[in-house]
């Protein structure tokens, strides 16, 4: 990752250094005390208020991913708050680019979220579930760069289907996903041509669909299909994030 720019000279009225003051005297106070409750809680609604509604990125297996950040939500213990823990903390985003792919909502609950103190400080969570929603069209260009001769959709029922991508009345398959390692095994769960639909045994062969490669770290756990997309999951062991203005000011945008 690139070395973040200096940070600017500092300014009471910017939420950043506001920010950062108040991060100041949160380590600052006894902890297990209502000051130091007070102080985290502050500092993470002024955190929450920079990044909602902001277009950030970071960076995924090398490669830069852009997203504008919709919903950051937590219940803040006050017990936890007291000694710089938080609760779960779930962070929900859209409209996120990787490489060529687009995507049009991703969710992550952070567990067990602190912040790790020293002359460096890091936010720490440990683990983290993820969830990626991939939209109908871009399971659709993933199946034709694989397969040409076809064409993916998941319909308003939910329901995945595979078509002949010249003649798409000629007929179609559902088909129904499964993890396999690291990849998507499609499975046909029936055919169809006109109006007559035959349904096929279990024991099928399935198709394995490999995905791009994912973050270093991240085991995928689950693979469903909803109406007009189809949803992976998958769990980070831990996550970690410089916390200092600097690093703030770099991710922000500043």
């Amino acid at each position: 990752m690139t070395e973040p720019p200096p940070i600017r000279r500092w300014d009471p009225l910017r939420p950043l250094d506001l920010m950062s003051a108040v991060w100041s005297t949160a380590v600052a106070v006894p902890p297990v005390s209502t000051g130091a409750a007070a102080a985290h809680r502050t500092v993470f609604f002024t955190l929450r208020r920079m990044v909602v509604g902001r277009r950030i990125t970071v960076r995924a297996a090398g490669s830069p991913v852009t997203m504008t950040v919709s919903e950051v939500g937590s219940r803040l213990d006050v017990r936890r708050l007291s000694v710089g823990q938080l609760d779960d903390v779930r962070v929900v985003a859209r409209d996120i680019t990787w490489q060529a792919s687009r995507f049009d909502r991703a969710s992550a609950v952070l567990h067990n979220v602190h912040v790790r103190p020293g002359t460096s400080p890091m936010l720490v969570a440990a683990p983290v579930e993820l969830t990626l929603d991939v939209p109908t069209e871009a399971l659709d260009d993933l199946v034709s760069t694989m397969v040409p001769l076809l064409a993916g959709t998941v319909g308003d029922d939910g329901v995945a289907r595979l078509r002949f991508a010249r003649r798409p009345g000629l007929g179609q398959m559902e088909i129904d996903a499964e993890l396999d390692g690291s990849a998507v095994a499609l499975r046909a769960r029936s055919v169809t041509i006109g109006r007559r639909r035959w349904p096929l045994p279990a024991s099928t062969p399935a198709y394995r669909m490999a995905l791009p490669e994912l973050p270093h770290g991240v085991r995928l756990t689950g693979v469903h299909f909803e109406p007009g997309l189809m949803r992976l999951s998958g769990l980070l062991q831990q996550w970690r994030m410089g916390f200092t203005p600097r690093h703030l000011e770099y991710l922000l945008g500043f």
